[in-house]
């Protein structure tokens, strides 16, 4: 594939996981299940820190708040990188995988730097 402008990096770098997918109903369902897994995955990490951080009050606020900012922002790197022709289902299901991944990774983060 010819990378021709800047908006054709995207297709470059995903269409071969696209031919990937496409081969067998095996390969898609991989795709789908590892999404699906980092999904839960996600969302479990970032409730259990959630609860471990506390109840809302000034401090802890500032911390959701800051958490919501890199989920925010996770939501709008992954619009800019992943491509919007094909397969975009699979990529919705990775972009809020990772972008709650992120708001558990900062909450994580803060928490081990408040408590340890």
């Amino acid at each position: 594939m010819k990378i021709k402008s800047i908006s054709d990096i995207p297709n470059a770098i995903f269409y071969p996981l696209k031919s990937w997918a496409e081969q067998s109903p095996e390969n898609w369902n991989i795709l789908v299940g590892f999404g699906g897994l980092m999904l839960i995955g996600s969302a479990i990490l970032t409730y259990v820190y959630y609860k471990k951080i506390g109840q809302d009050d000034e401090r802890t606020n500032k911390i959701f708040l800051k958490s919501s900012y890199y989920v925010l922002l996770a939501i709008i790197l992954c619009d800019i990188i992943f491509p919007n022709e094909y397969m975009w289902n699979i990529f919705f299901l990775f972009k809020y995988a990772l972008a709650i991944l992120a708001g558990g990774i900062y909450l994580a983060v803060q928490h081990k730097k408040d408590f340890s």
